[in-house]
């Protein structure tokens, strides 16, 4: 059996918790910031737990993370 291979786009933009959960950055920090709050940019700039939802699509995409 030959060994998987990894989404690369998906290994740039996840990674793995201690716990194994999977931490992802917040979209929309790229432009049009005049019109966003500071109190907003700076919550977007923190990191976040991906859903739960979203893992079953994730493993396929990171089967070795």
């Amino acid at each position: 059996m030959p060994k998987m291979k990894t989404r690369r786009a998906a290994a740039k933009r996840f990674s793995a918790t201690g716990t194994g959960k999977l931490k992802r950055n917040k979209a929309f920090t790229s432009h049009i910031l005049e019109t966003k709050s500071p109190k907003r940019k700076r919550n977007l700039r923190k990191a976040t737990i991906a859903t739960e939802a979203d893992y079953k699509r994730l493993k396929d995409c990171l089967p070795y993370l």
